[in-house]
Formats: structure tokens, C-alpha cells, sequence
């Protein structure tokens, strides 16, 4: 890369910052947009970082809440069986 390349953009002000924090934060318009920020290669690289670095944070999240329902639900149900074994079968 280029020396001046790094520095054609200029950086981001903070009403884009508090523009584009809010648009992450909305539910679902949020997550495509930081897929469009990530994947845009013509835009400002260091909006395209911090949506690359909150995309990573959000798999992270999703997969520890993934994990811990798996346990909770595996937890849940060995306790249902759990009750059932005292039972004669007839």
C-alpha cells in the first residue's frame, strides 16, 4: 500500500461516528449495515475496521450465548429425566 494512500481519507467527524453508532445499534438494519461497512472497500478504512471489529465481537457473543443455552437446555432436560427414573416401569 501506498503512503498516500493510508491518508486520501479523511478522518471521521464525530456526527458521522454518532450517525453510524446509532445505525449498528438498530436490530436488524444494524447488522447489514456493518456488513456493508466491512465489506466496502471504497470507504473510510477506519469505519470498515471498527465494523470488522464489531462484527467479530458480535460472533463471539453469539456463540458464548450459544454455548451457555446449550448447556442450559442439555441441564433442563437430563433434570426432566432425572425425575423419571425413580418410576417403576410396569
Amino acid at each position: 500500500m501506498n503512503f498516500n494512500q493510508e491518508f486520501q481519507h479523511p478522518p471521521v467527524n464525530t456526527s458521522d461516528w454518532f450517525l453510524t453508532v446509532f445505525i449498528a445499534r438498530l436490530p436488524l438494519i444494524g447488522f447489514i449495515m456493518l456488513i456493508v461497512w466491512a465489506l466496502d472497500k471504497n470507504g473510510n478504512p477506519s469505519k470498515s475496521n471498527w465494523a470488522k471489529a464489531k462484527l467479530l465481537w458480535v460472533a463471539v457473543w453469539f456463540a458464548l450465548f450459544t454455548l451457555f443455552f446449550l448447556f442450559i437446555g442439555f441441564g433442563a432436560i437430563s433434570g426432566f429425566f432425572e425425575n423419571f427414573k425413580d418410576f417403576p416401569i410396569e
